[in-house]
C-alpha cells in the first residue's frame, strides 16, 4: 500500500465522510427530502466513510498484531466503527428515517474528537493481548456493546425529541420524520437488551482466563468494566418492571453513556504496570 495511505489518513478520511454525511444530511431535512435522493447520497457517504475507516484499523491491527483496542484513540475509532456496523445491519430493520443523519453526527463527532488530540494515540502497544485469543475477543465485544449503547443513547435522544415536539405541539420540520414514542420505545427496549447481552457474554468470556491468571488483571479496569455492565443490567430490569420509562428512562440511557465514555481515557492511561486489557 502507498505510504500515502497510513492508518492516519485512512482515519481522517473516514471521518471526512462521515462529517459531509452528516451536513448532507442536515442539508436534505431542511430541504424536506429525507426519503429519496436524500438519503441515497448520506447513505454513499456513510458507506464511504466506513470503508476507509476499516481500511485504517486494520493497517493498525496489522502493526499492533491484534485488534487495535490499545490506547483510547483506538478505542474511540473502534466504538465510532461499532456504531456504524450497527447502522447498516439494523438500521433498515428498525426502520429509522433519521438513524442515518444522527449517527453519522455521532460517529463523525467521536472519531474526528479522538483524532484532533494527539496525546490519546501517544502510546501504542504491540501484542496488547499477549497472543490470548479469548481477551481479544473479550475486549472486541466489550467495545463493541459500548457501540450498542451508543446507538442506544441516540435513540433515546431522539423520543426525547419526539415527546417535547408532542407536548409542544410541535410536528412540523425534523419532528415529522421522526418515529412515534412508542416505536422509539421499543427499539430502545431491544438495544438495551442486545448491549447488555454482549457485555455479559464479554465478561464471561474474559473470566474464563481471569480464573487462570487473577494477578494479570487490572483491578480497576475490572472493577469499571463490571460496574457498567451491572448499572446497564440495573437499568434493563428497572425497565422491565415499569419502575423506570419515559422521559427518565431515555436520559439514564444518554447519561450513562456519556458516563461509559469519560472512563474510556483516564483507566486506559493507567498502564503502570502489564494487565490483560478489558474493556480499556
Amino acid at each position: 500500500m502507498s505510504s500515502l495511505f497510513t492508518d492516519r489518513f485512512c482515519l481522517w478520511l473516514g471521518a471526512l465522510l462521515y462529517l459531509a454525511g452528516f451536513a448532507s444530511g442536515c442539508l436534505a431535512l431542511i430541504r424536506k427530502s429525507q426519503t429519496g435522493g436524500g438519503r441515497t447520497i448520506l447513505n454513499t457517504l456513510l458507506a464511504g466513510g466506513f470503508f476507509f475507516q476499516v481500511t485504517g484499523l486494520y493497517i493498525r491491527g496489522m502493526a499492533t498484531g491484534g485488534c487495535p483496542l490499545g490506547n483510547p484513540f483506538e478505542l474511540f475509532q473502534f466504538v465510532a466503527w461499532s456504531a456504524m456496523v450497527l447502522y447498516f445491519v439494523v438500521g433498515p430493520a428498525f426502520r429509522v428515517s433519521l438513524l442515518g443523519l444522527f449517527t453519522a453526527g455521532y460517529a463523525a463527532g467521536l472519531a474526528l474528537l479522538s483524532l484532533l488530540i494527539p496525546e490519546w494515540d501517544a502510546v501504542r502497544g504491540q501484542k496488547i493481548f499477549g497472543n490470548n485469543p479469548w481477551i481479544e475477543l473479550h475486549a472486541a465485544l466489550a467495545v463493541f456493546s459500548y457501540g450498542v449503547f451508543g446507538i442506544l443513547a441516540l435513540t433515546s435522544f431522539m423520543h426525547l425529541l419526539q415527546n417535547w415536539s408532542l407536548k409542544n405541539k410541535r410536528l412540523d420540520g425534523l419532528f415529522w420524520f421522526l418515529p412515534s414514542v412508542v416505536q422509539l420505545d421499543q427499539i430502545n427496549r431491544r438495544l438495551l437488551l442486545a448491549g447488555v447481552t454482549l457485555l455479559t457474554i464479554a465478561l464471561g468470556v474474559g473470566a474464563r482466563y481471569w480464573v487462570t491468571a487473577p494477578d494479570s488483571v487490572n483491578v480497576a479496569k475490572l472493577l469499571i468494566t463490571v460496574g457498567v455492565w451491572f448499572t446497564y443490567l440495573l437499568v434493563l430490569v428497572l425497565r422491565w418492571r415499569g419502575r423506570l420509562v419515559s422521559t427518565r428512562f431515555t436520559w439514564t440511557c444518554i447519561v450513562l453513556f456519556l458516563a461509559a465514555m469519560m472512563s474510556l481515557g483516564p483507566v486506559n492511561a493507567n498502564r503502570h504496570r502489564p494487565s490483560i486489557p478489558l474493556v480499556h
